[in-house]
Protein backbone atom coordinates (compact mmCIF):
# COMPACT_ATOMS: atom_id res chain seq x y z
CA UNK A 1 0.00 0.00 0.00
CA UNK A 2 2.92 2.56 0.81
CA UNK A 3 4.39 1.73 -2.23
CA UNK A 4 1.32 2.24 -4.19
CA UNK A 5 0.88 5.46 -2.63
CA UNK A 6 4.49 6.76 -3.19
CA UNK A 7 4.03 5.76 -7.07
CA UNK A 8 1.10 8.09 -7.26
CA UNK A 9 2.95 10.81 -5.82
CA UNK A 10 5.92 10.79 -7.62
CA UNK A 11 3.37 10.55 -11.18
CA UNK A 12 1.33 13.47 -9.76
CA UNK A 13 4.78 15.34 -9.42
CA UNK A 14 5.86 14.30 -12.48
CA UNK A 15 2.89 15.41 -14.38
CA UNK A 16 2.58 18.38 -12.76
CA UNK A 17 6.47 18.78 -13.80
CA UNK A 18 5.97 18.13 -17.39
CA UNK A 19 2.55 20.44 -17.08
CA UNK A 20 4.28 23.31 -16.20
CA UNK A 21 7.91 22.78 -18.51
CA UNK A 22 7.48 25.57 -21.25
CA UNK A 23 7.04 23.75 -24.71
CA UNK A 24 10.76 25.14 -26.01
CA UNK A 25 12.48 24.01 -23.29
CA UNK A 26 10.65 20.24 -23.47
CA UNK A 27 11.83 21.24 -27.62
CA UNK A 28 15.33 21.89 -26.69
CA UNK A 29 15.34 18.93 -24.23
CA UNK A 30 14.76 16.21 -26.68
CA UNK A 31 17.56 17.70 -29.25
CA UNK A 32 19.66 17.48 -26.80
CA UNK A 33 19.11 14.07 -25.71
CA UNK A 34 19.28 13.22 -29.78
CA UNK A 35 22.53 14.76 -29.69
CA UNK A 36 23.82 12.68 -26.44
CA UNK A 37 22.64 9.38 -28.27
CA UNK A 38 23.99 10.43 -31.50
CA UNK A 39 27.44 11.20 -29.79
CA UNK A 40 27.15 8.00 -27.68
CA UNK A 41 26.75 5.73 -30.82
CA UNK A 42 29.31 7.38 -33.12
CA UNK A 43 31.71 6.40 -30.20
CA UNK A 44 30.57 2.88 -30.16
CA UNK A 45 30.71 2.53 -34.34
CA UNK A 46 34.39 3.92 -34.61
CA UNK A 47 35.61 0.72 -32.00
CA UNK A 48 33.36 -1.27 -33.86
CA UNK A 49 34.66 -0.38 -37.44
CA UNK A 50 38.68 -0.01 -35.67
CA UNK A 51 38.22 -3.57 -34.41
CA UNK A 52 36.94 -4.61 -38.06
CA UNK A 53 40.60 -2.52 -39.41
CA UNK A 54 42.66 -4.45 -36.95
CA UNK A 55 41.42 -7.78 -38.23
CA UNK A 56 42.18 -6.86 -41.41
CA UNK A 57 45.45 -5.82 -40.64
CA UNK A 58 45.54 -9.62 -38.47
CA UNK A 59 44.14 -11.58 -41.81
CA UNK A 60 47.05 -10.05 -44.10
CA UNK A 61 49.82 -11.07 -41.67
CA UNK A 62 47.95 -14.39 -40.96
CA UNK A 63 48.08 -15.03 -44.77
CA UNK A 64 52.04 -14.28 -44.74
CA UNK A 65 52.15 -16.74 -42.41
CA UNK A 66 50.52 -19.78 -44.14
CA UNK A 67 51.98 -18.81 -47.48
CA UNK A 68 55.50 -18.97 -45.94
CA UNK A 69 54.78 -22.33 -44.12
CA UNK A 70 53.25 -23.71 -47.34
CA UNK A 71 56.36 -22.59 -49.41
CA UNK A 72 59.08 -24.00 -46.54
CA UNK A 73 57.26 -27.23 -46.19
CA UNK A 74 57.19 -27.98 -49.69
CA UNK A 75 61.00 -26.96 -49.86
CA UNK A 76 61.39 -29.27 -47.09
CA UNK A 77 59.05 -32.18 -48.50
CA UNK A 78 61.71 -31.46 -51.76
CA UNK A 79 64.94 -31.55 -50.22
CA UNK A 80 63.44 -34.89 -48.45
CA UNK A 81 62.65 -36.29 -51.37
CA UNK A 82 66.14 -35.04 -53.09
CA UNK A 83 68.10 -36.88 -49.83
CA UNK A 84 65.93 -40.31 -50.71
CA UNK A 85 67.00 -40.40 -54.44
CA UNK A 86 71.22 -39.40 -53.50
CA UNK A 87 71.06 -42.30 -50.93
CA UNK A 88 71.38 -40.15 -47.66
CA UNK A 89 68.91 -41.69 -44.82
CA UNK A 90 70.22 -39.01 -41.91
CA UNK A 91 69.35 -36.03 -44.50
CA UNK A 92 66.31 -37.62 -45.36
CA UNK A 93 65.21 -38.18 -42.54
CA UNK A 94 66.35 -34.50 -41.22
CA UNK A 95 63.92 -33.19 -44.09
CA UNK A 96 61.17 -35.58 -43.55
CA UNK A 97 60.94 -34.12 -39.91
CA UNK A 98 61.43 -30.69 -40.76
CA UNK A 99 58.11 -31.42 -43.24
CA UNK A 100 56.09 -32.61 -40.73
CA UNK A 101 57.13 -29.67 -38.24
CA UNK A 102 56.15 -27.47 -41.02
CA UNK A 103 53.11 -29.25 -42.23
CA UNK A 104 52.20 -28.83 -37.96
CA UNK A 105 52.89 -25.04 -38.36
CA UNK A 106 51.34 -24.74 -41.55
CA UNK A 107 48.27 -26.27 -40.15
CA UNK A 108 48.04 -23.71 -37.10
CA UNK A 109 48.31 -20.59 -39.49
CA UNK A 110 45.35 -22.15 -41.45
CA UNK A 111 43.28 -22.31 -38.78
CA UNK A 112 44.10 -19.11 -37.39
CA UNK A 113 43.60 -17.83 -40.75
CA UNK A 114 40.22 -19.28 -40.97
CA UNK A 115 39.31 -17.98 -37.46
CA UNK A 116 40.15 -14.52 -37.93
CA UNK A 117 38.33 -14.61 -41.50
CA UNK A 118 34.94 -15.66 -39.46
CA UNK A 119 35.32 -12.72 -36.99
CA UNK A 120 36.26 -10.66 -39.80
CA UNK A 121 32.82 -11.11 -41.40
CA UNK A 122 30.95 -10.89 -38.02
CA UNK A 123 33.26 -7.51 -37.28
CA UNK A 124 31.98 -5.88 -40.86
CA UNK A 125 28.36 -6.75 -40.18
CA UNK A 126 28.15 -5.01 -36.99
CA UNK A 127 30.47 -2.23 -38.61
CA UNK A 128 27.73 -1.95 -40.92
CA UNK A 129 24.90 -2.04 -38.64
CA UNK A 130 26.81 0.44 -36.11
CA UNK A 131 27.26 2.49 -38.81
CA UNK A 132 23.70 2.42 -40.18
CA UNK A 133 22.64 3.53 -36.68
CA UNK A 134 24.69 6.41 -36.80
CA UNK A 135 23.12 7.41 -40.03
CA UNK A 136 19.40 6.63 -38.45
CA UNK A 137 20.09 8.45 -35.25
CA UNK A 138 21.97 11.75 -37.21
CA UNK A 139 18.47 11.79 -39.56
CA UNK A 140 16.77 11.97 -36.27
CA UNK A 141 18.78 14.85 -35.05
CA UNK A 142 17.62 16.73 -38.37
CA UNK A 143 14.21 15.60 -37.91
CA UNK A 144 14.15 17.12 -34.27
CA UNK A 145 15.86 20.47 -35.75
CA UNK A 146 13.32 20.87 -38.26
CA UNK A 147 10.39 20.07 -36.21
CA UNK A 148 11.91 22.45 -33.42
CA UNK A 149 11.56 25.35 -36.00
CA UNK A 150 8.19 24.22 -37.16
CA UNK A 151 6.90 24.07 -33.74
CA UNK A 152 8.34 27.43 -32.18
CA UNK A 153 6.81 29.06 -35.09
CA UNK A 154 3.74 27.48 -34.37
CA UNK A 155 3.87 28.71 -30.78
CA UNK A 156 4.58 32.08 -31.56
CA UNK A 157 1.60 31.88 -33.49
CA UNK A 158 -0.12 30.71 -30.36
CA UNK A 159 1.78 33.38 -28.19
CA UNK A 160 0.39 36.22 -30.72
CA UNK A 161 -3.07 34.68 -30.68
CA UNK A 162 -2.98 34.78 -26.67
CA UNK A 163 -2.18 38.04 -26.34
CA UNK A 164 -4.78 39.04 -29.21
CA UNK A 165 -7.10 37.55 -27.09
CA UNK A 166 -6.37 39.09 -23.86
CA UNK A 167 -6.49 42.02 -26.01
CA UNK A 168 -10.11 41.67 -27.10
CA UNK A 169 -10.89 40.75 -23.72
CA UNK A 170 -9.56 43.42 -22.18
CA UNK A 171 -11.36 45.68 -24.55
CA UNK A 172 -14.89 44.26 -24.12
CA UNK A 173 -14.50 44.98 -20.27
CA UNK A 174 -13.60 48.52 -20.66
CA UNK A 175 -15.18 49.49 -23.63
CA UNK A 176 -16.37 52.54 -21.78
CA UNK A 177 -13.12 54.24 -21.53
CA UNK A 178 -11.17 55.79 -24.28
CA UNK A 179 -9.21 52.23 -24.82
CA UNK A 180 -7.92 50.96 -27.98
CA UNK A 181 -10.48 49.35 -30.29
CA UNK A 182 -9.47 45.78 -31.67
CA UNK A 183 -8.89 47.15 -35.08
CA UNK A 184 -6.20 49.90 -33.37
CA UNK A 185 -4.46 46.64 -31.82
CA UNK A 186 -4.38 44.47 -35.40
CA UNK A 187 -3.08 47.77 -37.18
CA UNK A 188 -0.62 47.74 -34.40
CA UNK A 189 0.62 43.85 -34.87
CA UNK A 190 0.25 44.98 -39.14
CA UNK A 191 2.87 48.06 -38.25
CA UNK A 192 5.03 45.42 -36.62
CA UNK A 193 5.13 43.23 -38.93
CA UNK A 194 5.13 45.30 -41.77
CA UNK A 195 8.22 47.09 -40.30
CA UNK A 196 9.96 44.11 -40.24
CA UNK A 197 9.15 42.99 -43.47
CA UNK A 198 10.59 45.91 -44.53
CA UNK A 199 13.46 45.75 -42.67
CA UNK A 200 14.21 42.78 -44.00
CA UNK A 201 13.80 43.66 -47.23
CA UNK A 202 16.34 46.65 -46.50
CA UNK A 203 18.49 44.33 -45.46
CA UNK A 204 18.45 42.08 -48.73
CA UNK A 205 19.54 45.15 -51.01
CA UNK A 206 22.25 46.20 -49.08
CA UNK A 207 25.91 45.01 -49.68
CA UNK A 208 25.95 42.41 -46.11
CA UNK A 209 22.47 41.05 -47.48
CA UNK A 210 23.27 40.85 -51.16
CA UNK A 211 26.22 38.86 -50.22
CA UNK A 212 24.57 36.30 -47.70
CA UNK A 213 22.00 35.86 -50.78
CA UNK A 214 25.02 35.09 -53.35
CA UNK A 215 26.52 32.81 -50.44
CA UNK A 216 23.29 30.86 -50.73
CA UNK A 217 22.61 30.88 -54.25
CA UNK A 218 26.40 29.64 -54.30
CA UNK A 219 26.27 26.95 -51.81
CA UNK A 220 22.95 25.73 -53.65
CA UNK A 221 25.34 25.51 -57.02
CA UNK A 222 27.56 23.54 -56.02
CA UNK A 223 25.61 20.83 -53.77
CA UNK A 224 23.47 20.55 -56.94
CA UNK A 225 27.09 19.76 -59.00
CA UNK A 226 27.80 17.39 -55.76
CA UNK A 227 25.02 15.54 -56.34
CA UNK A 228 25.12 15.69 -60.35
CA UNK A 229 29.30 14.32 -59.69
CA UNK A 230 28.11 11.45 -57.28
CA UNK A 231 25.21 10.62 -59.73
CA UNK A 232 27.55 10.11 -62.71
CA UNK A 233 29.77 8.17 -60.08
CA UNK A 234 26.90 5.38 -59.74
CA UNK A 235 26.22 5.73 -63.34
CA UNK A 236 22.87 7.03 -62.53
CA UNK A 237 20.59 9.51 -65.12
CA UNK A 238 19.61 12.64 -63.61
CA UNK A 239 16.81 11.63 -62.71
CA UNK A 240 18.16 9.45 -60.61
CA UNK A 241 17.16 6.14 -62.77
CA UNK A 242 20.04 3.54 -63.72
CA UNK A 243 20.88 3.57 -67.20
CA UNK A 244 19.41 1.53 -69.92
CA UNK A 245 21.64 -1.55 -71.20
CA UNK A 246 21.45 -0.25 -74.96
Amino acid sequence: MFKRIITYIRTMFRGKAESLMKPEIEIEMAIDEAKKQDKALRGQAASVIAHRTKLESRIESSADDVAEAKELTKQAILRAERSKGEGDSEAMEKWTNSASSLAMRLQAAENNLNSLKEQYEIAVQQSDGAKTAVEQNAMRVQELAAKRLELLGKLEQAKMQETLNKAVETMSVVVEHDSPSLASVEEKISDRLANAKAKHELHGSTPEGAEAELREAVSLSRADDKLAELRAELGLGSSGELPSGD
